[in-house]
């Protein structure tokens, strides 16, 4: 398979200065760290993983990933990590007469025999690296906090799979769901979407598709740390010059991956904070993490729905990285952002009791 890539667009001198000049004003960002992210980073360079920069795609999927790290974190402490109450089975998403998708279904203890509520999730990794298990704790947070039954979504990565790809699959997610809710417990009207960074683009994308098809839209969209701009010389892109794991290096890599033509990244697709659509769409909750490079444009999301008079909560957890919201066994922060967003799904899902 050809790891060929496109050549992004991008003045990365001046991204490069913005972010030294940053660094000067503000000093290294990595010193923001909590105790709690430094541990699990720490631990994962520990396991020799490697800035994304310097790996090619397949090598990036093989190196160790946080899930790595906190065990390793936990075998030390002699403990093991606690029941979450969640079962969870491997299924198959089919998006067409004869494709499917991977996909892992999640049920939380005390579910009704029928019309519980459902969250679409994908999982994260910038379209390039990421799958089922990497984001495991992510949706077993969600299931166990909102009672939930959650499916996440294995969509096809790039570059094997260029842009739209993933954007296909998520689509065609969403219809599945919508036609298999009731077979699997769910109900059809109480339905949430939800993903971290490029699953949160997809997820963002389900909702405004929606909305435009006028078929079922999601009661809530939880968007972490989404990927929503094309700008990579936003402030939180220059003060993220040297951040691990993902910083200003890291996303051109995927961007770089992502493209056939490296003018998609301007595709609205991408975008998200040029579009003037959003009118509409399902309310959104989007939890940013302070060190990260998305951290800006997740900002201008939330106003773009504002000003569009969309619900919106938007919630930045200072001390962490893109990435964290899984990491609730070691991360204190990332239990408040489960909690925060397990609060405004559970909330949508009792607004819409019909059925």
């Amino acid at each position: 398979m050809s790891d060929s890539s496109a050549t992004i667009p991008e003045p990365a001198h001046q991204a490069d200065t913005i972010g030294r000049i940053a660094e000067l004003i503000g000093g290294d960002p990595m010193s923001r760290l909590d105790t709690d992210m430094k541990h699990v980073l720490d631990a994962l360079a520990e396991l020799g993983a490697r800035p994304l920069e310097q790996a090619t795609p397949a090598s990036a999927r093989r190196q160790p990933k946080a899930a790595d790290a906190i065990a390793g974190i936990l075998a030390l402490q002699t403990r093991e990590a606690a029941d979450d109450g969640v079962s969870a089975e491997d299924i198959a998403v089919e998006t067409g007469e004869d494709t499917s998708l991977p996909a892992r279904l999640y049920r939380p203890l005390g579910l009704l025999s029928r019309l519980n509520p459902m969250i679409l999730y994908f999982h994260g990794g910038g379209f390039v690296t990421g799958d089922l298990d990497t984001h495991d704790a992510s949706a077993r947070a969600l299931a166990r906090r909102t009672g939930a039954i959650v499916v996440s979504v294995a969509y096809r990565l790039a570059p094997e799979h260029k842009f739209p790809a993933a954007h296909d699959d998520a689509w065609a997610s969403w219809r599945w769901l919508i036609a298999k809710a009731r077979e699997l417990g769910g109900d059809p009207r109480r339905l949430a979407i939800a993903g971290e960074d490029a699953g949160a683009n997809l997820a963002a994308n389900v909702a405004l598709r929606a909305r435009k098809e006028r078929i079922t839209q999601p009661l809530h969209q939880l968007l972490i740390h989404p990927i929503a701009g094309s700008d990579l010389t936003t402030p939180s892109y220059g003060a993220t010059l040297r951040v691990r794991p993902i910083g200003l290096a890291a996303m051109r890599w995927r961007f770089r991956h992502l493209f056939e033509d490296a003018e998609q990244i301007k595709d609205t697709r991408i975008d998200l904070v040029a579009r003037d659509d959003w009118r509409g769409v399902a309310p959104a909750t989007i939890v940013l993490a302070e060190i990260d490079p998305l951290r800006s444009e997740g900002e201008a999301l939330a106003e773009a729905l504002e000003a569009a008079h969309v619900p919106v909560n938007c919630w930045v957890y200072d001390g962490v990285t893109q990435g964290f919201f899984g990491l609730g066994v070691l991360v204190t922060k990332a239990l408040f952002a489960q909690g925060d967003a397990a609060d405004a799904l559970s909330k949508a899902f009792m607004s819409d009791r019909r059925g």
